[in-house]
């Protein structure tokens, strides 16, 4: 019959769509399983904002210092500094031998100050040193500071101080270390202010003599434009700690000598 074999052809064709449809099924459940790829990205931005947020602690670093409150410079500060530099490298005795009794100081400034007010309280007696002084080579005060710039700033802040006394720039920029020895050999200065490096210089080639200074001022507490303090600054700290242990901390022991914190 005709009718029951189109109803056997149907029934057929039935089965294979379905087979048909259940062996499509897979393809589809496996394009589903892909878009794992998408998350791939994500640690490579997590990476991206760790090294951002490391970046912007290292521009706090001013920010902290600018928030904590000024402290003025004590003689255990400038004690603790000479012991951290040594202490790795020199025994117990050698370290011993560069410490300085509390005598070796004058007294620090307590931020009050300005520089000539200063000055004047740790030499009440500066009209006379400065008439007494006559030999060349030398003067009465050193000034330490970290920068020529520096430098030139206080020596304006002393006006008040100085009277009608030499001042001799002790700093290398513009001035040729020469220049500096002839102007030495040839006159009579009362003060000197400069960076450490060319006071180091002058003094190693025996174009200043330390045997008529009585003091001996380290800007200390002043700051730059970045909140650094002379000592915070490696070169400068280094070369000053090198000048104490050349001459100074020997002339102070002895009591020739007197240290200032400004």
């Amino acid at each position: 019959d005709v009718s029951d074999d189109e109803a056997v052809e149907k029934a057929s064709d039935n089965r294979t769509a379905t087979h048909k449809d259940s062996d499509s099924k897979p393809a589809v459940t496996k394009k589903r399983k892909q878009p794992t790829e998408c998350f791939l990205s994500q640690p490579e931005e997590k990476q991206e904002t760790t090294v951002k947020a490391k970046k912007r602690k290292k521009k706090k670093i001013s920010d902290i210092l600018e928030r904590s409150t000024p402290k003025p410079g004590i003689p255990a500060d400038l004690q603790n500094l000479l012991s951290q530099h040594f202490g790795e490298n020199r025994s117990v005795i050698e370290i011993e031998e560069l410490k300085l009794s509390d005598s070796c100081f004058l007294p620090a400034n307590d931020l009050t100050h300005s520089f000539s007010s200063y000055l004047k309280e740790i030499c009440p007696k500066w009209a006379k040193l400065r008439k007494n002084h006559k030999e060349k080579k030398s003067v009465v005060m050193l000034v330490i500071c970290s920068s020529a710039l520096r430098s030139l700033e206080l020596i304006k802040s002393m006006t008040a101080f100085k009277g009608d006394c030499r001042v001799l720039k002790l700093f290398a920029k513009h001035i040729k270390i020469k220049e500096q020895m002839n102007m030495l050999e040839k006159g009579v200065f009362h003060i000197g202010v400069g960076t450490p490096g060319r006071v180091k210089a002058l003094v190693e080639q025996d174009g200043l003599c330390l045997d008529s200074t009585k003091y001996m001022i380290l800007d200390w507490n002043w700051r730059d434009q970045k909140l650094r303090r002379m000592m915070d600054i490696p070169e400068i700290k280094k070369e000053t700690i090198d000048l104490l242990e050349m001459s100074i901390i020997k002339l102070c022991r002895e009591g020739s000598v007197k240290l200032g914190l400004f």
